[in-house]
């Protein structure tokens, strides 16, 4: 029987493919690669972009594309048996993109096109941007070190790709294993309907009586938000910040503590044999700041100039959680909750009386016309697309000329055995054969948002909303992309720190009244969200920015300290590292239980080791940009195709902040963040 792994063209067969296929695909797509690597060594013709460049392009796409519905699988519908087979592939992947990474007879033939000026500057600005950073990953990858050092950093690379999987697997594992059942209803007292039903639908999915609450978000924090009941909220606070940790319930089974401290030390080795000072060094390698010293420099900034403003945010919370509540005693699982209460007292305005007005079926179709109204796209649902569940949709996206731009899975609410969080993931990317044929980009949508309860539809709150729009954000960016070479198309290429700006960018939208009246319609009725309720949501925009502000830069400062302190005689430090950053930067106590680092997968176990601050580096470039729309009028089309043109067409072909200048005619500024923020204020 065919492997449907190996014998699909267009989009993933998802239903078809079985955890027993996995393997043998990926030994085949290696061996092959491999076979074909031999090839082009042995080639006695010049290698040039057409016979050596693009033949290496086209076999790593495939192999991509083969592993890419498989690392997504293992991500949305986790199993025990896709998971072994996923963990399976990992070395093997690992020891292969070292090994090609550490080819010096590839490292010469990129680095003689190069070096054959006449030829290389005939090259497209994506063909060359592809060949110079093949070269930096050559260096990166340790092509130049000596024998008993390259079998080091490609050991050390295989270890680092099993550690950092298995710390995410105890997240996910430990977020799964538990619950809280509750059959006595005084429990439930300030919950809103919408989190009570949800809680009576997942106890009837597993055949109980009464509530059963999760550790999945939409769960987790309706709780934290509503519940009276202030030992509920403790116990699900303490399971939550205790997951995969020394401290949790399941601590003898999923604990990361020792995963952190190998990871750490490995990235630090890595980082060293190839002549960096520390594995931050190595991380800026591929982004637009310059040195771990300006990154601390500007998360320092930003913390000095919110941190005034985070400090009144929380005396007001604590003054008024005393006032009117009589709450002397101030813990952290109090904090969400009085902050809830505070913002109806200051605004009479909630996430939960928003959310009738942002049912999915008006969210969906008008997220669709707020982009089509700024580039002129036309997006519509496709039927009869595989899928790998029953709850997912597949779009497509067209241009005013009816050209077909993109496609997207969109996988919007939380459930078992997916990974929790929100994230943008590419399936496809855009690519021209030789033959002139383009490779339509596709990409994967995954949300963990509110679910559907009943016959009604899925209602979000405005900060799902915003969550959504991020993740689209990043699906235009690899999908609208104009860029002919798969290297530097769409998200493929650009630096980790600019690739927050489209996402970012979207969000802006979902605070315009403009925009507000296409994604709002009360699910019952029909009517937009009134002018008195958006008046008070607008006023309530900045609630607590300084608190929200220094708690982004706690992170990213956490991250980079963390990763440019480490010794080996002093070993990680994680937990010493983050109280020293949370005595600086942070205004509300952190218990001692507190584990919040077990569970912070995007350092850990995503992109963004020594790369977190890029949220807010990011942040600013986005309020930047947008304040051009501000300027010009939110849905002005000739500042709406400037950005598709220079921004999300462009790719990773070019440096990010080439690209921004000639969007934005000049060099970022960090007034728009602050004033946005309403920390300038």
């Amino acid at each position: 029987m065919s492997n449907p792994l190996l014998s699909f063209s267009g989009l993933p067969p998802f239903s078809k493919i079985k955890p027993e296929q996995v393997e043998p695909a990926i030994d085949y797509l290696l061996e092959h690669n491999r076979k074909l690597v031999k090839q082009l060594e042995e080639m006695e013709e010049k290698p040039s972009w057409d016979n050596f460049v693009q033949v290496l392009e086209d076999a790593d796409d495939r192999l991509n594309r083969v592993w890419s519905p498989v690392s997504h699988m293992n991500s949305v519908v986790n199993s025990d048996e896709l998971r072994d087979a996923y963990n399976a592939c990992l070395p093997k992947l690992s020891e292969y993109g070292t090994e090609m990474g550490q080819n010096e007879n590839l490292f010469k033939a990129y680095d003689s096109i190069k070096k054959d000026s006449k030829a290389f500057n005939k090259l497209s600005t994506a063909q060359q941007k592809i060949i110079d950073n093949a070269l930096l990953d050559f260096k990166l990858s340790g092509f130049d070190l000596p024998a008993d050092k390259k079998q080091r950093f490609k050991d050390i690379q295989q270890q680092l790709s099993q550690l950092t999987t298995k710390f995410e697997e105890n997240v996910l594992d430990a977020t799964q294993a538990w619950n809280k059942h509750i059959t006595d209803k005084s429990l439930l007292a300030g919950l809103p309907d919408s989190a009570v039903a949800m809680a009576k639908q997942t106890a009837e999915q597993k055949e109980l009586d009464g509530w059963l609450f999760t550790l999945d978000f939409p769960s987790y924090i309706a709780v934290m938000s509503y519940a009276d009941d202030r030992e509920l909220r403790f116990e699900m606070y303490q399971a939550y910040v205790t997951r995969a940790s020394d401290q949790g319930p399941n601590k003898d089974t999923y604990d990361n503590s020792a995963l952190m401290e190998e990871i750490i030390a490995l990235r630090d080795e890595s980082a060293k044999l190839l002549g960096f000072n520390n594995y931050a060094e190595r991380s800026l390698a591929r982004k637009m700041a310059e040195t771990p010293e300006q990154v601390i420099t500007f998360l320092t900034e930003l913390a000095e100039k919110s941190h005034a403003v985070a400090k009144l945010d929380f005396q007001e919370l604590k003054d008024y959680a005393a006032e009117f509540h009589q709450q002397t005693e101030f813990a952290a699982w109090d904090a969400t909750y009085y902050s809830e209460k505070l913002r109806e007292h200051k605004y009479s305005i909630s996430q939960e009386i928003l959310k009738p007005y942002f049912p999915e079926t008006k969210v969906i179709p008008g997220m669709f016309e707020v982009v089509k109204k700024l580039y002129g796209i036309e997006i519509t649902k496709q039927d009869g697309i595989d899928t790998w569940h029953k709850d997912v949709g597949f779009y497509e996206i067209k241009d005013s000329e009816g050209n077909v731009r993109g496609q997207f899975y969109l996988d919007l609410y939380a459930r078992e055995h997916k990974r929790g969080g929100a994230w943008m993931d590419d399936c496809i990317g855009r690519n021209v054969s030789k033959e002139g044929a383009t490779q339509v980009p596709v990409a994967y949508l995954t949300c963990n948002l509110s679910p559907p309860i009943g016959d009604q539809p899925a209602l979000f709150t405005h900060n799902e909303v915003t969550t959504l729009f991020h993740e689209f954000g990043h699906g235009l960016h690899h999908m609208l992309t104009q860029i002919d070479y798969i290297g530097v198309s769409g998200i493929n290429g650009v630096a980790w720190d600019a690739v927050e700006l489209p996402s970012q960018f979207m969000e802006n939208w979902c605070w315009e009244k403009d925009a507000l009246s296409l994604i709002t319609g009360h699910f019952e009725t029909g009517e937009a969200l009134p002018d008195e309720l958006f008046a008070k949501m607008y006023a309530a925009k900045n609630f607590q920015s300084g608190m929200h502000m220094v708690r982004q830069l706690e992170f990213g400062l956490f991250d980079m300290k963390m990763h440019t302190d480490y010794t080996q005689k002093q070993g990680a430090r994680i937990q010493q590292i983050l109280d020293e950053v949370r005595k600086n930067v942070s205004v509300l106590q952190t218990p001692e239980f507190n584990r919040f680092q077990h569970g912070f997968t995007h350092i850990f176990a995503g992109g963004y080791a020594a790369g977190y601050y890029s949220y807010m580096w990011a942040e600013v470039l986005s309020a930047d940009a947008f304040a051009k729309f501000e300027e010009n009028g939110i849905f002005d089309q000739k500042t709406g195709n400037e950005f598709l043109h220079n921004i999300l067409e462009k790719g990773g072909s070019q440096e990010p902040m080439e690209l921004f200048i000639a969007f934005r005619g000049r060099e970022p500024e960090i007034d728009a963040l602050l004033r946005h923020s309403g920390i300038a204020a």
